[in-house]
């Protein structure tokens, strides 16, 4: 898959490659369950209302059962009354939702290969030559210009190289810009912005040297073609009849 490639100065070069790590079957199932934990992770949802026997307040009948012509009460404390407990009210516990390793890694990789079908993951070669914020801005006009996905509005994430991420300072004056080191990439940050810029040297560091991502992603590929395969040489051999029990 081809992603457009621009230098500091906003000249096109030629198209680099996405790394094989990152290209994937567009999952969009498993791109918007990531999305909606990660959503759901950024509120930390600890409301917490007290009930009748919680709140301070006196717990003496205010009048007797029968005789007064009144509805029959108790305390004050009933949620009835103003500045009685909450009924039914939240509990201060947050169940959780968990999105395992596996999917993680997978959700980034489907979202960074929609991005890359879209034309709107686009890699900078240079980027660490940037000394001011204006190279930056002029850079992301000129891309705007060439680029039909991309407009002066859109909201921009560049994602730098380990050796690179000094410049942080450069871009983070930049309105609807965030910057972040390409391994804090998750599927909801790329999947959000408008426009991902990556650091060309981030995708070299992939491609080059088996990144703890690149290693992860390769050992559960062989973990389960192996399981695969030993599930293919049981059912083998239950159709013939050689299975004996232990």
């Amino acid at each position: 898959m081809k992603l457009p490639t621009y230098s500091l100065k906003g000249i096109k070069k030629d198209s680099l490659n996405l790394p094989k790590v990152f290209e994937q079957d567009l999952n969009l199932n498993l791109l918007a369950q990531a999305v909606r934990i990660y959503n759901d992770r950024l509120h930390p949802g600890r409301g917490k209302t007290k009930t009748r026997g919680e709140v301070s307040a006196s717990t003496r009948k205010i009048y007797r059962q029968k005789g007064t012509g009144h509805a029959r009460h108790g305390a004050n404390s009933a949620p009835i009354f103003v500045g009685g407990g909450i009924a039914q009210g939240p509990r201060g516990i947050k169940r959780e939702l968990v999105l395992p390793e596996k999917m993680r890694r997978k959700a980034l990789q489907v979202a960074l290969s929609l991005k890359a079908k879209e034309s709107t993951l686009i890699v900078v070669d240079g980027i660490t030559n940037a000394k001011k914020t204006k190279e930056i801005s002029e850079l992301l006009k000129k891309i705007s210009v060439k680029e039909e996905a991309v407009n002066s509005k859109t909201k921009v994430t560049i994602a730098l190289s380990e050796k690179n991420k000094n410049i942080t300072r450069v871009v983070r004056n930049l309105n609807n810009v965030t910057v972040l080191p390409f391994k804090n990439l998750n599927a909801h940050t790329v999947f959000l912005s408008g426009v991902v810029i990556v650091d060309k040297d981030a995708f070299a560091e992939v491609s080059s040297k088996p990144t703890e991502f690149s290693k992860k992603v390769e050992k559960s590929k062989v973990q389960s073609k192996t399981v695969l395969k030993k599930k293919t040489e049981m059912k083998m051999k239950t159709k013939k009849g050689k299975v004996t029990k232990k």
